[in-house]
């Protein structure tokens, strides 16, 4: 089992459900190794899809929209991402994917509520350069997890979060995290105004880390 002090990177994991239905959810996940650590929450849509087919694509990407797109659709509905066959295995990944890696079920250890999954990579592939960190894309993920906590925090404290990292939005956001800063405070709005969940979101399936179908920082949801 993964340590505590471990470190923990945020990436999106799709999985396909054995009718080839695709999900796309933001997961904190470790690495050991040659093996990637999976622990999302049961029950969720990951875990289901990869207990039925074993498998499972890692997407490393900067398009920060997709992480604040899950957590938001509660409030804002599901968005589609276009995506591509995988390569090696029964699956997709996501097409802004700067890389990918394909992952097999090598080992599970059962837990009632946080299953771990040790993932085999049996292949990978680069599809596009990365060009330097923007803190804009990191205030964007620190927002997503505020949003998949927002039953857990108080008011003063998700403001509080939220002025310090519109700092990094306003000094440096391109237009997609501007777009996805706004989908986060406009979830955000409706859930202090008590708005229903939009038709077509998956209320109540965490898959990573204190949220529903979300994102994560000690797990995320999926």
């Amino acid at each position: 089992m993964s340590g505590t002090n471990d470190q923990i990177f945020e990436t999106v994991v799709t999985t396909v459900a054995p009718d080839g239905t695709p999900h796309v959810a933001p997961m904190g996940v470790r690495y050991r190794g040659e093996h990637v650590i999976l622990m999302p929450f049961r029950p969720s849509t990951t875990f289901d899809n990869i207990s039925a087919t074993g498998h499972a694509v890692l997407n490393l990407l900067t398009d920060t929209r997709v992480f604040a797109a899950c957590v938001t659709a509660r409030w804002l509905g599901r968005r589609e991402w276009p995506m591509l066959p995988a390569e090696r295995i029964g699956g997709v990944r996501l097409a802004a994917a700067l890389g990918h890696a394909e992952l097999e079920l090598h080992a599970q250890s059962d837990d009632a509520q946080r299953p771990v999954l040790t993932m085999a990579r049996i292949h990978e592939a680069q599809h596009a350069g990365f060009i330097g960190f923007n803190r804009a894309q990191a205030a964007v993920i620190e927002g997503a997890v505020l949003v998949s906590r927002l039953h857990m925090l108080s008011t003063e404290k998700i403001d509080a979060e939220l002025a310090y990292l519109r700092i990094a939005i306003d000094k440096t956001a391109g237009p997609e995290e501007r777009e996805a800063w706004g989908w986060l405070l406009e979830a955000i709005e409706r859930h202090r105004k008590g708005a229903a969940p939009a038709s077509g979101s998956s209320e109540g399936s965490a898959d990573s880390a204190g949220g529903t179908d979300s994102t994560s920082s000690s797990g995320g949801a999926a």
